[in-house]
This record gives structure tokens, C-alpha cells and sequence, in this order.
């Protein structure tokens, strides 16, 4: 059985609206113990995202986060693999991915979240080296060849 992002997604979601101020996503990240919140509009479709890290560098906190949100928005559909989601928090070297249904924000997906993942079940290295193959690297090949 493959495990879809839909069984690991949290589905409640502490969202932002762009209106809002740096001051009002402060205390919400410090209330929930986030590091990132989605930014929504009104159908709840992602538009950005906040980090602690966009919100550091702001000195005003009557800022509106519309004008510090991250725009790149990466989303993940909920039928996909962890794999998929796995793969796309690598490449961008990001911790949080939006879960999307019909470009609409119905959970979002952390690095943490796919750790379950190996926790649970028990790491099993690929390809792991066999006992023909070991000590014949450059080395070996070298102190051969005297």
C-alpha cells in the first residue's frame, strides 16, 4: 500500500489573508508554534506564504504581509505519493507544502510529517555493499598493483 499525502496532512490549516499585518501573523505563529503560514484568499486558494524568516527582517509590525508574502506558492495534490511531496520539499529545499483539491488549501504536508513515514516502518539501505565487493576500491587496487 503507498501512503498518499492525504494520510499524513494535517487538515487544519492556520491560514493568513494579505490584509493582514506582520504583528497579527506573529502572534499567530508564536500562539501556534509555526515557522510558515499559507496566505489564502477568499475561496482559499493559496497565494503565498509567510515565514518567520520574512517576518524578522520587517522593522513596522503594522506592515500588511501583502507586501513581504513569498509568492511562489508550492502545492502538492492530496492523492499524490509522499514521493511526489518528498521530492518537491528536496528540490526547492523547503519544509511546508500547501495540499491542494481543486487549487483550493484543504491541508498542508511538513518534513516531519514524512519522517513518520520512517520512523514507522524501518530504514532498509539500497544497494547496500556486499562482502565480494568490499576492499576493492582505488585503494586496494593500488597496494595490489606495488
Amino acid at each position: 500500500m503507498k501512503v498518499k499525502v492525504h494520510d499524513l496532512m494535517s487538515k487544519s490549516v492556520v491560514t493568513a489573508k494579505p490584509h493582514q499585518t506582520v504583528a497579527t501573523i506573529k502572534e499567530k505563529m508564536s500562539k501556534h508554534k509555526l515557522s510558515s503560514i499559507p496566505v489564502v484568499s477568499t475561496d482559499r486558494s493559496p497565494v503565498g506564504v509567510v515565514s518567520a524568516s520574512d517576518i524578522v527582517v520587517v522593522e513596522k509590525a503594522g506592515t500588511p504581509i501583502s507586501q513581504i508574502v513569498t509568492q511562489k506558492v508550492y502545492t502538492v495534490p492530496a492523492y499524490d505519493d509522499i514521493s511526489v511531496a518528498a521530492r518537491i520539499m528536496r528540490n526547492h529545499k523547503i519544509h511546508h507544502l500547501i495540499v491542494t483539491d481543486n487549487q483550493q488549501l484543504i491541508g498542508i504536508i511538513s518534513s516531519f510529517d514524512l519522517l513518520k513515514v520512517i520512523e514507522g516502518h524501518g530504514f532498509v539501505m539500497k544497494n547496500a555493499p556486499t562482502s565480494k565487493s568490499k576492499g576493492k576500491g582505488r585503494r586496494a587496487k593500488a597496494e595490489l598493483d606495488k
